[in-house]
């Protein structure tokens, strides 16, 4: 991403670095269709969350998009599960307030 400032170590390698930027940019890509800023700053959460799926302590941790993508998917899912029951058990108990007044 342009505008952006990364710090290296002399240990580590420029080209690996580039290719986890380029990489990380991809699954945005994929994840958002066509990423743009305001992907990033209206869900914040989901690119960090794509970036902690990507990378643990700074490497890359899954190398395959499919797989990146596959657990993003997963944990999509179960969040919208978790949504409905809670949507569920709060209109169940406002039918049961309703029933017991």
């Amino acid at each position: 991403p342009r505008d952006s400032v990364y710090c290296l170590s002399d240990q580590d390698n420029e080209l690996i670095t580039l290719e986890i930027i380029h990489r990380y940019v991809e699954l945005l890509d994929k994840y958002f269709g066509s990423v743009c800023e305001l992907d990033i700053i209206f869900n914040f959460e989901k690119a960090y969350f794509i970036l902690d799926e990507f990378l643990l302590g700074g490497e890359a941790q899954e190398t395959s998009k499919k797989n990146v993508l596959k657990a993003i998917e997963q944990a999509d899912l179960l969040q919208e599960v978790r949504r409905l029951c809670f949507l569920k058990a709060f209109r169940g108990q406002k039918d049961f307030a309703e029933q017991v007044s």
